[in-house]
């Protein structure tokens, strides 16, 4: 199952950071940031559709996209194209990101942030506050019940906003009960492969009212972000298609289709 190996591999590389880095340093560092930036308001509906700009340098299921040399340039980028935030994929394995690449974000945009990793553990949420990130990545389709819930709680007491990624109506369900503000409908079957361009049109008339809608990948053409946005999407989240060309254009048509 990939996102098992994934999620493995990632608590795997978490615990030898903390080897080096133990959770109490992670905490002092983490109490020395300002506070999060307030993602609900930056992601809240809008009369268009909002845009989650990806710095993302590779994937398992389509290799290397971008060498991204300068992941602080990039967000900027993003920033000038009319992003409302930014994500910066951390893992290292398969997408070849870094914490490091969220410390240069941090440092170079005051966008919120989100950490995108397999997070499985407190100390990867802490290591998230500690580099300047303002929402955390949960994966429901990774997390039994309790740690979806012990980690969703701790990312709510260091002050950020989780974002919480399904896949289906099951998964769907167990997202709803954390009573979570921030849904995301992946069309990317994360243990297939897989997508389905078609899932978030599908689950999101189930999403209540107040919920802020993200719908996740198959985005290649302004058409996508039309399609998503006509089936209910408050915000797309995007990476292939702003690594693979100029990002403030591609934004701004993305944008555009959105409105």
């Amino acid at each position: 199952m990939v996102l098992a190996d994934l999620t493995a591999g990632a608590v795997e590389d978490a615990r030898t950071r903390e080897l080096t880095r133990p959770l109490s340093a992670v905490q002092a560092a983490a109490a020395d940031r300002a506070p999060a930036l307030d993602a609900l308001a930056a992601l809240a509906p809008a009369e268009r559709v909002k845009i989650i700009a990806e710095v993302k340098r590779a994937s398992p299921s389509r290799g290397d996209l971008a060498a991204i040399p300068d992941p602080a340039h990039q967000a900027s980028l993003y920033r000038t194209g009319g992003a409302s935030a930014i994500s910066v994929l951390t893992e290292q394995r398969k997408f070849k990101g870094s914490l490091d690449d969220l410390a240069a974000v941090r440092a170079a945009v005051d966008l919120p942030l989100l950490r995108k990793d397999f997070i499985a553990t407190e100390y990867q949420v802490w290591e998230a506050r500690a580099t300047g990130a303002d929402l955390v990545l949960l994966i429901v389709a990774a997390l039994d019940d309790d740690t979806l819930r012990r980690l969703y709680d701790l990312v709510l007491e260091l002050g950020m906003t989780p974002l919480i990624e399904t896949h289906d109506a099951a998964e769907l369900d167990r997202a709803l009960a954390l009573e979570a503000q921030l849904i995301g409908v992946n069309a990317r079957n994360l243990s297939t492969f897989e997508l389905d361009p078609d899932l978030f049109g599908r689950l999101a008339p189930t999403i209540p009212a107040g919920v802020i809608k993200i719908a996740e990948s198959a985005v290649l053409a302004p058409k996508d972000v039309r399609h998503y946005r006509d089936a209910g999407a408050d915000v797309v989240l995007i990476g292939e298609a702003l690594v693979t060309g100029d990002p403030v254009a591609t934004l701004q048509t993305y944008l555009e289709a959105g409105s």
